[in-house]
C-alpha cells in the first residue's frame, strides 16, 4: 500500500482529522444536549391532549441509583424525596442543586446484615408534616421521629404486626381524607420472598391503620399487592398487583372498615412484552384519571378505566408522583428520576 508522506499530504490529513474532530464534537454536544430526554407519549385517546400538551417530553433529573421509588413532592420545600431501595438511603432533589442524601437507613436499621429491597420504598406525608415510610427490612410503617429540616433515621412504628405476626414488607400506602392510612403488604422486601423464614404472615395483604392505631385487614385475597391510591370524594380505592400471571389493577369500594364490590379495573395481561415492568406504584388527579406505572411506561386512565395513553419508557418504572397544581409528574424508573412537564 502506497502511503504519501509529503508535507503537502499531512497538512492534508491534519485538515480532515481537524474537521472529523469537529463534527464529532458537535454530534457528541448536540446529543449531550438531548440525551436528558427519554421515552415518549403515546396518545390513544384524544382527550389525552388536556392532560398531557402535546409536544411534552419526559426528561432525567437525575440518575445513577440502585432502585428508585416512592416519589413524594413537598411544595413548601420545592423539593421531591425519593427512595432508593437497595442502598437503604432516601435522596431529595431540587431544581437548585439536583439530588442529594437526605436520610440513611431509611428502611432497615438493624445490625444484622441482609440482602433484598431493605430500604424504604413508598413515601407520604402525615397531616402534621411528619414523613411516613414504608419500610421493607424494618417489615412496618414508621413515622421519622425528625422535622423534614433536620432528617435522622429515627423512627415511630405506626404498623409492624397484625395478629401479633410480623408484616412482610410494607410497600406503599395513602392516607385517606378521615385519617385512615391505608397500605400493601407483598414480600419483596424478604431475601427469599415467600420461602423466607422471616415470613410470619401466610398472605399478601391490603391493610388500613385507623387513627386510633388499631391495624385492620382488608383483603387477603391479591397475591403480589403494590400501589394503592384513592379516587376523589374517598368512596373507593385502586390497588395494583404485581404478579405477571395477575398483571391487574384492582379496584374496591370502601364500606366502613372493608373492602367491597372488588373488581378488575384494567387488565395489562396485553401489554406484557411492550416493555419492561409490572402494575406497580399509582397516583389520581383531582379529576380521577389515573397514572399507574406498569409495563412500557405509566399507564393514563380515566375513572371508567378507559386507557387514554401511555408515557412509554424504555425502563421499568416503579412509582409516579405530582407537583402540587398537578401540573407535573415526576416518576421514579430503575436508576432515574425523571420529570414530565404535563401542561402549563
Amino acid at each position: 500500500m502506497y502511503i504519501d508522506t509529503s508535507p503537502f499530504a499531512t497538512n492534508i490529513k491534519q485538515v480532515i482529522m481537524y474537521k472529523i474532530f469537529i463534527l464529532a464534537f458537535v454530534c457528541f454536544s448536540a446529543s449531550c444536549n438531548t440525551s436528558d430526554n427519554i421515552g415518549s407519549i403515546e396518545r390513544i385517546d384524544p382527550s389525552l391532549d388536556a392532560i398531557i400538551s402535546p409536544g411534552a417530553q419526559p426528561e432525567i433529573i437525575a440518575d445513577g441509583f440502585s432502585w428508585t421509588e416512592g416519589p413524594l413532592w413537598i411544595e413548601d420545600k420545592k423539593m421531591l424525596l425519593f427512595s432508593d431501595v437497595f442502598t437503604n438511603n432516601v435522596y431529595k432533589w431540587t431544581a437548585e442543586k439536583g439530588d442529594e442524601v437526605f436520610l440513611t437507613t431509611s428502611g432497615y436499621t438493624g445490625s444484622t446484615p441482609r440482602s433484598a429491597e431493605l430500604g424504604s420504598n413508598g413515601l407520604l406525608l402525615s397531616k402534621e408534616g411528619k414523613l411516613v415510610l414504608c419500610q421493607h427490612g424494618n417489615h412496618q410503617i414508621a413515622q421519622m421521629n425528625a422535622d423534614l429540616d433536620d432528617p435522622k433515621p429515627t423512627y415511630i412504628a405506626l404498623a409492624s404486626q397484625f395478629i401479633g405476626r410480623r408484616l412482610n414488607s410494607p410497600n406503599d400506602a395513602a392516607f385517606h381524607t378521615n385519617g385512615d392510612l391505608y397500605f400493601t403488604d407483598p414480600p419483596y422486601g424478604l431475601e427469599r420472598g415467600m420461602e423466607d423464614t422471616l415470613k410470619e404472615i401466610p398472605w399478601q395483604g391490603v391493610y388500613k391503620i385507623k387513627p386510633s392505631g388499631e391495624v385492620i385487614l382488608l383483603t387477603d385475597s391479591i397475591t403480589r399487592p403494590n400501589g394503592i391510591a384513592f379516587f376523589p370524594g374517598g368512596k373507593s380505592v385502586l390497588v395494583a398487583n404485581s404478579d405477571p400471571n395477575k398483571p391487574f389493577w384492582y379496584s374496591f369500594d370502601i364500606e366502613n372498615d372493608s373492602l367491597v364490590n372488588g373488581k378488575i379495573f384494567y387488565n395489562a395481561f396485553a401489554h406484557i412484552t411492550e416493555g419492561k415492568g409490572l402494575p406497580d406504584g399509582l397516583k389520581i388527579d383531582k379529576n380521577g384519571n389515573v397514572f399507574a406505572t406498569g409495563p412500557g411506561g405509566v399507564f393514563i386512565f380515566n375513572r371508567q378505566g378507559k386507557l387514554l395513553g401511555k408515557i412509554k419508557l424504555p425502563v421499568a418504572p416503579s412509582n409516579c408522583a405530582f407537583s402540587a397544581d398537578q401540573k407535573t409528574l415526576y416518576i421514579t424508573a430503575t436508576n432515574y428520576v425523571l420529570r414530565l412537564k404535563m401542561r402549563d
